[in-house]
């Protein structure tokens, strides 16, 4: 595979070619070679697609492999929700058949057939339905506040699963948001919707599309900063 150098790391990255895409996405995960999908280029152009992100790619690197010691999740681990993180409470549950979880005000309750420890692959599609639930709850809702105070209308908002973005607006100008905004602070969520709003005007991030943005939230800077930094994909 191909190799990047930028400054003391070395960047790996594996091309997934797709003609249905307009833009290029990067994705970085634990152990594997960053992934770069978008329209078919050639080796160069990857490669500088690949540097224009690089410190980007670097910063990610450094949370995605941070030595884990021990991936099971036991009571007082912490799981984030709308921005903070929460104490989470794990139960022996020896009648039950599968582990459950569900959230209060203050913590989030493992109960586990297993034992007073979960291990992190068998809790997170729990975690990722719970976040399913909330954004379908409370996300969509957003949506049709900001369309509100903004004037600017989706044909329709939904929440489905990508591979490496928050959200999108397609041709059709139906928004569509990744239930893992629900990990994002309220003020970033509120930031992934505006931004996908203003794509009904303008698709590509011109000059133009980012004037709109600033007209309906003036402290988008510091927003993105905060969406830029948190470990998942490229952002929106």
């Amino acid at each position: 595979m191909p190799l990047l150098q930028y400054g003391q790391t070395t960047i790996e990255w594996r091309f997934q070619p797709d003609a249905k895409l307009k833009r290029h996405y990067v994705t970085v995960e634990r152990g594997r070679p960053v992934l770069l999908r978008g329209p078919p280029v050639g080796e160069v152009e990857q490669e500088a697609l690949v540097r224009h992100r690089a410190r980007w790619i670097r910063d990610k690197l450094a949370v995605v492999n941070l030595p884990q010691s021990n991936d099971a999740i036991v009571t007082g681990s912490r799981l984030r929700y709308c921005g903070r993180t929460y104490f989470t409470e794990v139960r022996h549950a020896p009648d039950l058949t599968k582990a459950q979880l569900t959230f209060t005000a203050s913590r989030f309750i493992v109960e586990n057939p297993e034992g007073l420890a979960i291990q992190l692959d068998v809790l997170m599609p729990l975690l990722e339905r719970f976040y399913l639930e909330r954004a379908h709850e409370k996300l969509l809702a957003r949506v049709r506040h900001w369309e509100r105070q903004t004037a600017l209308q989706a044909h329709g908002a939904r929440i489905r699963h990508f591979q490496s973005r928050w959200a999108s607006c397609d041709n059709h100008n139906v928004l569509a948001f990744h239930p893992r905004v629900m990990e994002l602070p309220a003020s970033v969520q509120d930031y992934v919707i505006v931004h996908e709003l203003c794509h009904t005007i303008e698709k590509s991030h011109t000059k133009r599309f980012w004037m709109l943005v600033a007209q309906h939230m003036p402290d988008w800077h510091r927003q993105h900063a905060l969406l830029e930094s948190a470990a998942f994909g490229d952002a929106v």
